[in-house]
């Protein structure tokens, strides 16, 4: 698992420390991942979608007709998966799945479920986890996630949870995908209230702030304050380090 870059990233500006693992976690429709991608921009860090990984696996589950709780079936897939993100010139990441751009695929909500489902599987999570990881060890990396800073990054310097009304995450949800289908606000707000629950509810990683994680609530505010706020969180830690040096 890896990153590659279509184009060089630009250097961190001066005066801001290299080397900080973030970690932004919340529910769907909280607007994980523009404030995660607008943070990485903003300090020059690298972004990575873990669900997009997880909406991966399930993709080629649902293709090879593997069910969600098949573990000996997924365990067969994951053995021969390979799983490469792809940064564009335009800043764009693509997803790649055994060399096939499937970006384009993963966003629907049958896949959507799917990826709920397959996530609670401790195969999965495992065949997930080193790679994650592996990508943290760089340093100056944003993840967005749902356990990011409980089970895969612990330790992490900084820890986001982005949280928004049910009602707030609904219309967002339905405005994103709404050129995916003829879906209802009702039906948007119904998948995502299952997807909550499956993700809140399952015995694996659920999905929970972590104890020392900042609590954000974005429905009231601008993708422009949430960013403000969490770069004004990783300030902090900075001269939290300057001040122990």
């Amino acid at each position: 698992m890896k990153i590659m870059d279509a184009t060089s990233d630009g250097q961190l500006e001066k005066g801001r420390s290299a080397g900080m693992v973030i970690t932004i976690d919340g529910p769907a429709g909280a607007g994980k991942t523009t404030v995660s991608r607008a943070v990485a921009r903003r300090l020059g860090y690298r972004y990575v979608d873990t669900g997009a990984l997880y909406r991966g696996v399930a993709l080629a589950a649902a293709a090879n007709g593997i069910a969600a709780d098949d573990d000996d079936g997924l365990d067969r897939l994951c053995s021969d998966l390979h799983l490469t993100f792809i940064r564009r010139e335009n800043g764009d990441l693509r997803l790649f799945l055994n060399g096939r751009d499937v970006t384009g695929q993963i966003r629907t909500p049958e896949i959507s479920m799917m990826a709920s489902d397959v996530s609670a599987r401790p195969v999965v999570r495992r065949f997930l986890l080193e790679l994650q990881r592996k990508l943290g060890r760089e340093k100056c990396v944003v993840f967005e996630g749902r356990d990011m800073g409980t089970v895969v990054f612990p330790g992490a310097d900084v820890k986001i949870f982005l949280n928004a009304s049910h009602r707030a995450r609904a219309l967002r949800r339905f405005n994103e995908t709404a050129a995916l289908g003829d879906r209802t606000l009702d039906q948007v707000a119904d998948e995502i209230r299952r997807r909550d629950e499956n993700d809140s509810s399952r015995e694996l990683a659920p999905l929970k702030p972590a104890v020392d994680a900042v609590m954000i609530d974005s429905t009231e505010l601008s993708i422009d304050e949430v960013v403000e706020k969490i770069i004004a969180q990783v300030r902090n830690r900075q001269e939290s380090e300057k001040n122990v040096k």
